[in-house]
């Protein structure tokens, strides 16, 4: 009860009030699940990074035990980042619990979010869970800008998600096209066959 009520807040609040740049909804399939309760957020690349115009898709499941667990959250839009394996799955302390992490109940799911924000704008090459593209982003800083704007440009921009939602939509209607056709019901083949051979003899 305690979970759900403080849930309903946050969204409300994540409506009225979003951290710049943040967007978040809930999943309507999953509005009755007790358990863990599924959200998925989208975050824009902040403006001088290397994420800047892309739009990054999250993926927030918040436990039962919520506020005194943290959400788990993940990425599910590719993203080139020390922090950030190809899971998705991100490496920062207020994501944990203690004593390894730094998550406490008085967090809510739009100080997460801001958080990781900053990550991206931010990385933290001393505790990175892609070792190669964190000594990428020490010793070669360029090469990793560089890398990171193809990808970002490759998974996460405007122009890559509209070509998709159009390829769909053609699919779609192409689906659509085929499923009005009327269909030749084998059973009138037949008949139409007996007739001949009767007409033949």
């Amino acid at each position: 009860m305690q979970r759900a009520s403080r849930l309903k807040r946050e969204l409300a609040l994540l409506a009225a009030e979003p951290p710049p740049g943040v967007t978040c909804w809930q999943d309507e399939n999953q509005l009755d699940d007790l358990r863990a309760r599924m959200y998925f957020s989208e975050i824009l690349g902040s403006a001088d990074t290397p994420y800047e115009k892309g739009i990054f898709n999250l993926e927030i499941v918040v436990p039962e035990r919520y506020p005194f667990e943290p959400p788990k959250i993940r990425f599910l839009t590719p993203i080139y980042h020390p922090n950030i394996d190809s899971a998705g799955r991100i490496c920062l302390d207020v994501l944990k619990l203690p004593p390894k992490g730094a998550w406490r109940p008085s967090l809510n799911i739009s100080t997460l979010l801001t958080s990781i924000q900053l990550l991206m704008a931010e990385p933290n090459p001393d505790d990175p869970l892609m070792a190669d593209i964190s000594s990428e982003y020490k010793y070669n800083k360029q090469l990793f800008l560089t890398n990171a704007k193809e990808w970002t440009k490759k998974y996460a921009s405007q122009q890559k998600r509209a070509s998709k939602a159009s390829e769909k939509e053609m699919n779609q209607s192409e689906m659509s096209t085929k499923e009005s056709i009327p269909q030749k019901r084998k059973g009138s083949n037949i008949i139409k066959k007996e007739k001949k051979s009767r007409l033949d003899s």
